[in-house]
Formats: structure tokens, C-alpha cells, sequence
């Protein structure tokens, strides 16, 4: 239920060196479609892409520093939201008693970390109920409480994704311009491929310039293949990659689609056709559809969930950019309006900064104090 605090300490990038988010227009794209793409069968001709720049690799670092644990990096990650509630938070435990005035400061600091006014009311009479039953009088009484009922409340969220059940285990990612989506596919394919898992990626994103590039320099550096095309129907090359994939004896297809917002109606009806392409090709596909969100739209994401829901019955999701918004109570608000499982969430830029979701986890580096004191969850 909260938005995630400081910014996660990224690498330090040399200079000349751009990340995947940037596309510099310098950098030759003919350099970074390399080998390691896979061209499908009905491109035409290779005309030369706009320019993009290699991930930012941040295994240097490690060289002269141990690397940090992910329950480290997620509570660097969410240095923004836990500011936004522990310093309020701890000014209202601090105080001597729990009163009404105490509740509806506790209301407002909730709603001002996104957690929205379903959420927040359902947290509320929770802590109300628990200091009725229990007799509560210690307002540091009524954090542990909370600790608890917030982890209740986003425990349906995790579930593993299981990616064993079909091979090509097919996942079509889709989402809004600039939500991440293609650098997600790139964590996405190293994740799965520490688990031992063959991967290919198909740059079904068309639409915008330079997206087939950044996917293909995220498959050169993770050694995975990548079906593209130069141009044409973003439902041809899901179509080409999924047969590539069986030919090859692939474990799972990563489907890029091109950012959409949910009011284009039109254009949201193209990501409807790639699923049912899909579902052409493998009558029981696609077996994951995961829509990723930007957390720093706060409560817009419950909106973008019900819309793409609608189109494309989305089955996961995943949220990035938790380093660099206070924003983070939106899981909560998503968990009592929309609870779709949260397979992943994202809190930096590097490439192992995109991890499963873990409830317990995240409501501990929410609300762990400045100090590092854990909150405690019975």
C-alpha cells in the first residue's frame, strides 16, 4: 500500500555508455542487431533501425563489492513510500494513547501513499476491531497490527508464476508507453533463464521506433534469440516466434506488444488480435498474459488493470520503477479492487532488480524504520 522511497543507488555507467532505457541517436542499430536475432521468415528486407544502446551492465561492480541481497535492494527500492508513511507513521505511534484524532491521521497518511479509500477503510476497521478484541492502548501496539493486516491484505497477490505446464510456455506482456515493458522482457528472460529455462523473444512491438532494436540488444546480452521483423503485423511475428519456438524445443516465448493506452479503443483491439493469434497457434494460449505498470501513476494503475482486463484478460502483473515513486500503496488499492497476482515488481535499473513478488517482504521493507528496526508481522 505504499509508494516506494529514495531511488535505489544505480550503477555508475561510463561515459558513452547509455542504458535500455535511452536510445541515443548515435549508436549504430546495426551493431546491436546481431547475430543472436533470429529474422522471421516473412521479413522482406533488413533496413537499418534507429540507433540503440546496450543495457547497462552492473556486473563490474560486484568486482570490488559483495552484491547486495534483493531484501536489501527492496527496501533501497522503497525508500520513497516507506518516507512517505513511517516518518508520518512514526509520528503517530510515538503518541500516548490511540484515540479517534490518532485514526483519522492514519487514514490520511494511507491515502496519501495511494493505498486508496477502499483499502484504507478496510485497514481501518481492521486496526479498530483489533484494538476493541485485544484492548490495544499503545499507539507502537497499533503498528504491529498494521503490519499484519497489510500483509493479510496483499497475500492473495503472490503467486509464483509456473512456467512448466506448457512448452512453449507462451507470455504476451503488454502495458502503456513507457511503463517498461521491453526492458521487463530483458530481466524477465535472464530470470527465467537462472531457472534453466530456453527463452525467445518476439518483438511484437511495431509501432514504435527503435522498440525492436532495445529487445534485440537485451537478447545479444542475455544470449537469447529474438524474432522480429521490419516492419508489418505485430500478430505475424508472436506467430512466426511461437513456431520457432516448438521447431527449436523452447521453454517459454516472451510476446512484446506495443504500448497502448486503454482510451484507444482501436488500438487496444490490436493487442486483442495478437491474443487470439496466439490462441490460433496453441488453442491453449497465451498461457500467461502479464500487464506492466508504471508504479508512479499511483491510483490510475487500477483503472489501466480493469481496461486491459477487458481486452485481454490479463492473468499477472507486474510493477516497475518502485525506486522512484511514494507511490507504492497502490497494491493495496489493487488488491481490494482488481486482485490480479503480482508476479513481479521492479525497484532499480539493473538487471536483477525485477524479482517475484513476496508479501511479507514487501510490507517489511515498507514499513521498516529509518533505523532498520523491522515491522513486525505475526
Amino acid at each position: 500500500m505504499f509508494s516506494f522511497f529514495k531511488k535505489k543507488d544505480v550503477p555508475k555507467i561510463t561515459p558513452g555508455t547509455p542504458t535500455p532505457e535511452q536510445i541515443p541517436a548515435q549508436t549504430a542499430a546495426a551493431e546491436t542487431a546481431s547475430s543472436l536475432t533470429a529474422t522471421a521468415p516473412t521479413t522482406a528486407t533488413q533496413t537499418p533501425g534507429p540507433a540503440v544502446p546496450a543495457p547497462a551492465d552492473n556486473t563490474s561492480q560486484t568486482a570490488s563489492a559483495p552484491k547486495r541481497s534483493w531484501r536489501d535492494r527492496l527496501k533501497t527500492g522503497l525508500a520513497r513510500t516507506r518516507a512517505a508513511l513511517t516518518t508520518p507513521l512514526g509520528e503517530l505511534f510515538s503518541r500516548s494513547r490511540i484515540d479517534a484524532e490518532l485514526l483519522e491521521d492514519l487514514e490520511t497518511t494511507l491515502l496519501t501513499a495511494d493505498c486508496g479509500v477502499d483499502a484504507t477503510q478496510w485497514l481501518l476497521d481492521e486496526l479498530k476491531a483489533s484494538v476493541k478484541k485485544n484492548q490495544l492502548e499503545s499507539p507502537a501496539q497499533l503498528r504491529e497490527v498494521l503490519a499484519e493486516r497489510m500483509t493479510h491484505l496483499l497475500a492473495p497477490l503472490e503467486k509464483s508464476l509456473d512456467v512448466s505446464t506448457h512448452k512453449p510456455f507462451v507470455i504476451m506482456i503488454a502495458g502503456v508507453n513507457g511503463a517498461g515493458k521491453t526492458t521487463s522482457i530483458g530481466k524477465l528472460a535472464k530470470h527465467f533463464q537462472s531457472q534453466g529455462k530456453s527463452v525467445l523473444l518476439a518483438a511484437g512491438d511495431t509501432f514504435r521506433a527503435a522498440a525492436r532494436e532495445q529487445l534485440k540488444t537485451w537478447g545479444e546480452r542475455n544470449d537469447v534469440s529474438v524474432i522480429a521483423q521490419d516492419s508489418g503485423d505485430p500478430a505475424a511475428v508472436v506467430f512466426d516466434a511461437i513456431n520457432a519456438a516448438r521447431a527449436r524445443g523452447i521453454d517459454i516465448v516472451l510476446a512484446d506488444t506495443a504500448g497502448r493506452l486503454p482510451t484507444q479503443l482501436h488500438l487496444m483491439e490490436e493487442i486483442a488480435k495478437v491474443r487470439r493469434v496466439i490462441q490460433k497457434v496453441d488453442a491453449t494460449g497465451p498461457h500467461e498474459v502479464l500487464l506492466v505498470l508504471d508504479a508512479n501513476i499511483g491510483q490510475n494503475a487500477v483503472q489501466q488493470v480493469k481496461a486491459f482486463d477487458q481486452s485481454i484478460q490479463v492473468t499477472g502483473l507486474v510493477l516497475t520503477k518502485l525506486d522512484g515513486t511514494a507511490k507504492g500503496g497502490v497494491l493495496a488499492a489493487i488488491a481490494r479492487q482488481c486482485p490480479k497476482p503480482v508476479r513481479f515488481i521492479g525497484v532499480g535499473e539493473g538487471i536483477d532488480d525485477l524479482q517475484p513478488f513476496r508479501a511479507e517482504e514487501f510490507v517489511d521493507a515498507l514499513l521498516s524504520s529509518a533505523d532498520g528496526t523491522d515491522a513486525a508481522v505475526s
